[in-house]
């Protein structure tokens, strides 16, 4: 059984008057066909899954489509064609009145402008989907004040938005979406106004909340190193197509396209690339005990993040799997050979 919990299947959206009589004609025109016929291809049979507990990022340059692709996954705009299933259910035969209610029950939305509300204070703010909810000013205020503290604004509840910097208002912004308690969060480039270290430290936060709630995330960003820091999986957009899905790991490794392969070119590849891709994996005899360092890496960590322990172990140190299995060791050649290789390919 599938574990997807929103899934896109050849999803469209052309602007332009004669957009569903060209699909009618042709399910799969090419972009010169939909050039042609003087209309904007904002998406192009668009195929994806969003799984359960996953952050799903979609990336691309400015006009690639994914905020339009996001925004027809939660029907706020309309496609002109395609199928989305949320939860098994199919949104495009979901009536204006249950959109909304699906919306308000199951999506929660953060967009890079915070939209907050200037006369309301955090709580009001926060409390504010709940109020259209219906639920009465008990139960959405504690639950606010829950949320609040989730989101470490406790002491905040009072002051209105012009009060707060930029991170703070964010987090607002954040903690009014997660209020609602969503099964699926959508957040469009949520941190691109925000200055350099604060945008860290709400990325900080973000991964927080992840780790502790674990919800189905679709996350827009044209920041390939946010990208890589927050993704499981990432989608990368063209001219309103998705030119290709994969981890992080596999699209600097294995890039499909040219396109692909020089949106990646100047990645860190230490900082994405897991230590289970150059390690020396176990051959048929096991180690022996005093060959390796005894405190072992994990298999799934970064290059980055253990470096500079392996160039100041004596020895090889051993990698063990997610069960603390051992599957192999590193050793300080491996790293070099390695940053060599990346410095070429980078060059």
């Amino acid at each position: 059984m599938s574990d997807a919990k929103l899934v896109c299947r050849d999803v469209w959206k052309l602007y332009g008057p004669g957009a569903k009589q060209l699909l009618k004609r042709n399910a799969n025109p090419e972009l010169a066909d939909v050039l042609k016929a003087e209309l904007v291809p904002a998406v192009r049979a668009a195929n994806l899954e969003v799984h359960s507990g996953e952050i799903f990022v979609i990336m691309g340059l400015s006009g690639s489509g994914k905020s339009t692709l996001v925004r027809c996954m939660s029907r706020l705009i309309e496609p002109t064609q395609g199928e989305l299933i949320f939860e098994g259910r199919d949104l495009l035969a979901a009536s204006k009145t249950q959109m909304i209610n699906i919306r308000r029950h199951k999506m929660g939305m953060v967009f890079q402008h915070f939209a907050l509300l200037p006369h309301l204070s955090v709580l009001e703010n926060i409390a504010f989907p709940l109020d259209i909810q219906g639920q009465n000013k008990q139960q959405r205020e504690m639950r606010a004040r829950e949320t609040i503290e989730l989101v470490g604004l406790a002491g905040r509840e009072d002051n209105l938005p012009h009060e707060l910097s930029g991170g703070q208002q964010q987090r607002v912004g954040i903690a009014r979406s997660l209020v609602v308690e969503p099964e699926i969060w959508f957040l469009d480039e949520p941190f691109s106004a925000l200055d350099p270290l604060i945008r860290r430290e709400m990325q900080d936060e973000f991964l927080r909340l992840q780790a502790k709630l674990k919800k189905s995330i679709v996350f827009i960003t044209h920041d390939f190193d946010e990208a890589i820091r927050l993704a499981d999986r990432i989608a990368i957009m063209k001219e309103g197509a998705i030119i290709q899905i994969a981890s992080p790991e596999e699209l600097v490794l294995n890039p499909a396209t040219d396109y692909v392969a020089e949106f990646t070119r100047y990645v860190p590849r230490d900082k994405v690339i897991s230590v289970g891709t150059i390690m020396q994996a176990n051959g048929p005899a096991p180690f022996a005990s005093e060959s390796v360092e005894t405190t072992p890496v994990r298999s799934v960590d970064k290059i980055a993040d253990i470096s500079a322990r392996v160039f100041d172990a004596e020895k090889p140190v051993s990698v063990v799997d997610d069960k603390g299995v051992k599957v192999g060791s590193i050793d300080r050649t491996a790293i070099v050979d390695f940053l060599v290789s990346s410095s070429r390919t980078q060059h």
